[in-house]
């Protein structure tokens, strides 16, 4: 008989626990958004305007670890891969200063980003620059109550990730502009030059195009994942870096030719596989916008290297392994803006487009115009940014990536970020001309930058 009466009270017993439970909860609750008020910002759940504290338990374990992964792709893509990329298109005489620019950016970026530029960034302030309230990451913090920040725009993962994540396009973005002035820059002016650029170009970019209240998001400007910001941005600086610097001695009239194409290719590859992170990785998920843009990359830039290969082999009878890796990469730039908001037949047609338009801006322009962008980045970064750019207002809908395309915006976006960062990059440039110089001697040139500059050989 008492076996039965206790089994009979189990599910009061039980019922009465989890009323406990609930009512603790609940408590909990109410005590966590009374502690958090006042941390954020003065914002109510849902509509939040800035970093703000949650319970750790909110933080979504999936997309975290996802998030932290992307970032070390995203990583991978300047160091070692694009290192390697333009390391092996160089002589043999610059290759170590080639590399060690874009080893010496991922330093200087970092603590640039952490100290201000996340904040200006992605704090909201203005339609123009965010505020100051993520100085050298004030606030952003694991307390021992069980509370995390998150960011305003990625409120699943710890708001530490988010910014190291915005940080890895930050350490590319200027990365890539080495490749138009390689083989004859002062290393010095260089730094000088990416520390005023990040700050005055790189840093409001990424504020007006992926910040809610930036100007250009607010048009309707879209660029899943730094078509604009990245790209366009990088691609314009470099043509005001080759107009400012002029050829490399010896351009057009004696060979320069990549010194060893195996480093070229090596990097190819890991930009590659590290552009998964870029573009996938900027859902800030692993959910279907991730996996949507994992499939576009990688289908665009297959179709833009076989184009490439097309192209060739019909103008010379001969595919070349630098085209092949050029021809892949001008489709992983182009198709960045559109990756998360348009279908794999767009992206496919995204490849063919940059791979068209890139050849004609490395093979053509640069012979018709003269000018020396040493490693194409112009010609592969401004030129495939501005074709995807604009294939994203053609070809995203609500159907597929849940906003609607507009080229008017897309235009917009286009000729403020080619605008702003020309004007600024050869106002700082020619700030730093008469300062301190941007231009190494011609002794030092021709002795090339790794002995000159560095000290150093690869035999």
């Amino acid at each position: 008989m008492v076996a039965l009466a206790k089994s009979a009270d189990l599910p009061f017993a039980r019922m009465r626990r989890m009323r406990a439970k609930n009512l603790a909860r609940s408590l909990k609750t109410l005590a966590l958004l009374g502690a958090c008020a006042p941390l954020a910002y003065g914002q109510s759940a849902g509509t939040q305007t800035a970093p703000y504290l949650v319970d750790a338990s909110q933080i979504s374990s999936g997309n975290t670890a996802w998030m932290m992964t992307a970032t070390a792709f995203v990583l991978l893509m300047t160091l070692p891969g694009l290192a390697l990329f333009y390391g092996g298109m160089v002589r043999k005489k610059n290759l170590l200063s080639t590399m060690a620019q874009s080893f010496a950016i991922a330093c200087l970026v970092t603590v640039l980003w952490v100290v201000v530029g996340y904040s200006l960034a992605f704090t909201e302030d203005s339609p123009w620059l965010g505020g100051l309230s993520r100085f050298a990451l004030d606030g952003m913090f694991y307390a021992n109550n069980g509370q995390i920040s998150v960011s305003h725009l990625a409120p699943s993962i710890p708001e530490s990730v988010y910014m190291m994540f915005q940080l890895m396009f930050a350490i590319i973005t200027p990365a890539l502009i080495t490749g138009a002035f390689a083989e004859r820059i002062k290393f010095s002016s260089m730094l000088l030059f990416m520390t005023l650029w990040t700050l005055a170009v790189y840093v409001p970019m990424a504020h007006w195009v992926w910040s809610p209240d930036g100007w250009l998001a607010s048009l309707g400007v879209l660029d899943f994942a730094g078509g604009t910001v990245v790209h366009i941005n990088a691609g314009v600086t470099g043509l005001a870096c080759v107009i400012m610097l002029g050829e490399r001695k010896g351009y057009g009239t004696e060979p320069i030719f990549p010194h060893n194409l195996a480093l070229t290719i090596t990097g190819a590859a890991l930009l590659w596989v590290g552009w998964f992170g870029f573009n996938a990785g900027s859902a800030l998920a692993a959910d279907g916008r991730a996996g949507l843009a994992f499939a576009n990359t990688h289908c665009a830039a297959a179709t833009a290297a076989l184009t490439w290969m097309a192209i060739e082999w019909a103008a010379r009878g001969k595919v070349s392994v630098l085209g092949i890796a050029s021809g892949a990469v001008a489709g992983l730039v182009a198709v960045t803006p559109a990756a998360g908001f348009v279908g794999i037949g767009a992206a496919l047609v995204i490849g063919v487009a940059a791979s068209l338009a890139c050849f004609g801006a490395v093979v053509g322009l640069k012979a018709w115009l003269g000018y020396d962008d040493s490693l194409d980045a112009f010609g592969i970064h401004a030129v495939g940014g501005i074709v995807g750019s604009l294939l994203t207002g053609v070809f995203a809908t609500v159907t597929i990536g849940g906003v609607e395309g507009s080229i008017t915006a897309q235009l917009i976006g286009i000729g403020a970020c080619a605008a702003y960062s020309l004007v600024v990059s050869l106002i700082l440039l020619m700030l730093i001309s008469v300062t301190f110089g941007l231009r190494v001697s011609e002794e030092a040139e021709a002795a090339g930058l790794d002995v000159s500059t560095h000290g150093e050989s690869v035999e």
